[in-house]
């Protein structure tokens, strides 16, 4: 009975990390979303000049200088479809946080799907170009996957065995 509670309080302090994460990574995608926007109405290498200035980071840094070199080819076209697709994945991941928040069973389900559904382009973003942070957050996805669908398979098993 002891051993129950205790795995039943770890599951549940593994879910509220899990939740924690998807409102971290929703509130990032936001704020990626209105600094995407608002570069819409801004010259792009002027407010990288800025907040060079602003940060005290040097400007003849190589990464500065890469940085303004892509930032150049950044189209207002670009900078609108990466603020809309930002709002769109952070209301998803919200959703998902805020249905794991609450326990809903459909949450558990909903994030199952979603998190799947991105794994080919994750992969496909780790074999063109190996990082740490996409290795990071590729582990993290598939831990968040295997720990919801056991969770799943385990609340399924528990109902089939439970008498009517």
């Amino acid at each position: 009975m002891e051993t129950a509670r205790k795995q039943t309080g770890s599951k549940d302090r593994l879910l509220s990390l899990i939740v924690a994460f998807k409102f971290f990574k929703g509130v990032m995608l936001i704020a990626v979303a209105i600094g995407a926007h608002h570069l819409l109405n801004h010259d792009i290498s002027d407010f990288v000049d800025r907040m060079v200035d602003t940060f005290r980071v040097d400007p003849n840094n190589r990464y500065i200088e890469l940085l303004l070199t892509k930032l150049e080819f950044v189209s207002p076209k670009t900078l609108k479809e990466l603020s809309i697709g930002s709002f769109f994945y952070a209301a998803i991941v919200l959703t998902e946080g805020t249905g794991l928040a609450l326990r809903k069973p459909w949450a558990e389900y909903f994030t199952i799907i979603v998190t799947a559904s991105f794994l080919p382009l994750e992969i496909y973003e780790l074999i063109h170009r190996v990082t740490s942070t996409k290795i990071i957050v590729m582990i993290i996805n598939l831990a968040i996957l295997a720990f919801l669908i056991a969770r799943v398979r385990t609340r399924r098993n528990d109902k089939s065995t439970t008498p009517a």
